[in-house]
């Protein structure tokens, strides 16, 4: 299938129907549905995005934890699953944070990241705000940042015991922000918002 107009944007598909599309358009699917990825991210988004996949990167080089970026599969199952029809949501989160080896295959994670970094742009807010918040909280993402460049601000909501996500207070320019999945991860977010 090579064209996103054949497929019926109200039905329900499964990471099986994903694998067999060669679309033009990245797609990511949430719960079955599927939802358009903007086209290419403006270049604020690509620095934001790039200082802190280096900083993570060069924290984690020796150890077990991996970073990834985008454009890379995370599959989320919501139960045990057994085969990629009963997988319904499949994401491409802007920075992704793996500690457990056994979640990384060549397709990418199967389960949910340990910490997760989604930077917002235009077109893509609703959908990291709303959509994405539920699945990432259902599926056991234990830290969640959103970066909002335009605001320079950045919310952290981290998962507590009973599986359901708080919000920390909001960060801004002038003040550090540190990792609670990587304690030792700490980054200044006027480096972070730097619009040189």
């Amino acid at each position: 299938m090579k064209s996103i107009d054949t497929l019926d944007l109200n039905g329900t598909y499964s990471y099986a129907d994903y694998l067999q599309w060669e679309f033009e358009e990245r797609l990511e699917l949430i719960k079955g549905q599927i939802f358009k990825i903007p086209s290419a991210p403006g270049t604020r988004h690509q620095k934001i995005s790039g200082m802190l996949l280096s900083e993570i990167w060069q924290l984690l080089k020796y150890r077990d934890c991996q970073v990834f970026a985008a454009p890379f599969d995370v599959r989320l199952p919501r139960f045990d699953v057994q085969s990629d029809k009963e997988i319904l949501t499949v994401v491409q989160p802007d920075i992704s944070v793996i500690c457990d080896p056994a979640k990384i295959d060549e397709k990418g994670c199967l389960g949910a990241p340990d910490w997760i970094i989604e930077i917002l742009s235009p077109g893509n807010t609703r959908k990291e705000m709303d959509n994405k918040f539920d699945v990432y909280e259902e599926s056991g993402v234990k830290e969640y940042w959103l970066v909002e460049p335009n605001d320079e601000v950045v919310f952290v909501y981290v998962l507590i015991e009973e599986g359901k996500f708080i919000g920390l207070k909001p960060y801004t320019v002038g003040q550090a922000l540190t990792s609670i999945t990587l304690p030792d991860f700490t980054i200044e977010l006027n480096q972070l918002f730097d619009k040189k």
